[in-house]
């Protein structure tokens, strides 16, 4: 795990054994505010050490984010926390995420005895705001990756922390296209100082606005790139065509990841433009 303190009061930590995911905490002086957990139970753990044992803080909430396991698994180490999720999320985690925990337990030991733990306050719609020793975060709706994501904007700080709404790669495969596009817009919205991406490095300062907009254009592409091919009658197999520079993105962060990720969202807009027939106009 690598730790990054971004300002006086607020960490970062990125995972070095599952796609660089994140978590974040924000230290106050009635104690700590973290926002999701890592993947891995030993990296999860190793958080919760240096908040409480080297910090000597108390974990006071614990936000979950959204559903996927690779940022909501590791609440089970904060049983004195109260958690915090979208709704959506609660049923989510109540259904598929105790489904895939079940998938993993079996493939992997390390996951043995850890339980699915369902956020004890949620909010649907609007904002919640979270208020405590002093600092205030804004914990806003912004699905598209997943139906159930939440950001959180550190108000004092003004720095957002997007989850996967920010990534190396935009990614939409669980959710849907035009709430992604409308998340995004929403963070412009914002003019955050920093964006805290659910994985990988933090956007920093002068680079949030032309990295949002490079995302959104990415969107656009693949949106003209594969309303093409179906207008053209072309097989899902043509999808292999449009590579992920095409489309202005590297195919270096997250350790080449960001590929899978790419080919994946080309499939989710082929299946949901295409398999019916029914193609959106052109962006």
């Amino acid at each position: 795990m690598v730790r990054e303190r971004i300002a006086d009061d607020i960490y970062v930590f990125r995972s070095r054994r599952y796609a660089q995911v994140t978590a974040g905490a924000i230290i106050t002086k009635e104690g700590v505010i973290l926002i999701d957990t890592l993947f891995y139970p030993d990296e999860t753990e190793a958080i919760r050490d240096f908040l409480e044992v080297r910090l000597g803080q108390r974990i006071r909430y614990v936000i979950n984010t959204h559903y996927h396991a690779d940022h909501s698994i590791g609440s089970f180490f904060f049983p004195y926390a109260q958690i915090i999720g979208h709704k959506l999320c609660r049923q989510l985690l109540d259904t598929k995420g105790r489904e895939g925990l079940a998938q993993t337990q079996a493939q992997n030991a390390e996951f043995e005895g850890i339980q699915v733990v369902l956020p004890d306050i949620v909010f649907e719609e609007g904002q919640f705001n979270l208020n405590l020793g002093g600092k205030t975060l804004q914990l806003l709706h912004l699905p598209g990756h997943s139906h159930d994501l939440i950001g959180a904007f550190v108000v004092n700080d003004r720095i957002l922390f997007a989850s996967d709404t920010a990534m190396p790669v935009p990614t939409l495969f669980d959710g849907d296209y035009d709430d992604l596009v409308a998340s995004m817009h929403t963070m412009l919205a914002l003019s955050p100082e920093s964006v805290v991406q659910g994985h990988g490095e933090v956007i920093l300062r002068g680079e949030v606005k032309s990295l949002i907009e490079s995302d959104l254009e990415y969107l656009r592409t693949i949106k003209n790139k594969v309303t093409k091919l179906i207008k053209a009658g072309k097989p899902a197999s043509a999808l292999e065509s449009i590579s992920i520079e095409s489309c202005g993105k590297s195919r270096i962060p997250l350790n080449g990841f960001v590929t899978d990720l790419h080919h994946a969202n080309l499939v989710k807009l082929y299946h949901d433009w295409g398999g019916n027939g029914v193609a959106p106009a052109a962006a």
